[in-house]
């Protein structure tokens, strides 16, 4: 069975900033996608492609009327070694919650806040 996920939105207030400190942690750049003449909403989509198997992609989604933070969804971006994209968090404007732990056979995680107080892992298997 393929990984069924395709797609991602984190939800932001301050699109500008959230996409800094995206592009800084990942080194990475996002570019932006949807309607430009639609100010109700925004969306800056990280690389990738839906139509890949077992490849997620998604996307830091302004939206009038959707706060950032304090949701539920926690997305885990994959990672050679978290502690690498770690050390980058406090420094883009970010807040590391929990520094690289052993998951046991599972590998390793990381867990911070974005600039938005957005909740997000990073997963390792070294």
């Amino acid at each position: 069975m393929e990984n069924p996920v395709v797609w991602f939105e984190i939800y932001v207030n301050d699109l500008k900033r959230a996409k800094s400190f995206y592009e800084k942690v990942f080194k990475t750049d996002l570019s932006e996608i949807g309607d430009p003449s639609d100010d109700s909403i925004k969306m800056l989509a990280f690389p990738g492609d839906m139509e890949s198997k077992g490849k997620t992609t998604g996307a830091l989604v302004y939206a009038k009327d959707m706060q950032a933070g304090g949701n539920s969804t926690l997305v885990y971006f994959g990672s050679n070694d978290c502690s690498v994209e770690e050390a980058r968090v406090s420094e883009a404007g970010g807040e590391l919650i929990r520094p690289k732990m052993s998951i046991g056979e599972f590998g390793f995680i990381s867990l911070a806040k974005d600039t938005e107080g957005n909740m997000f892992g990073i997963h390792s298997m070294a």
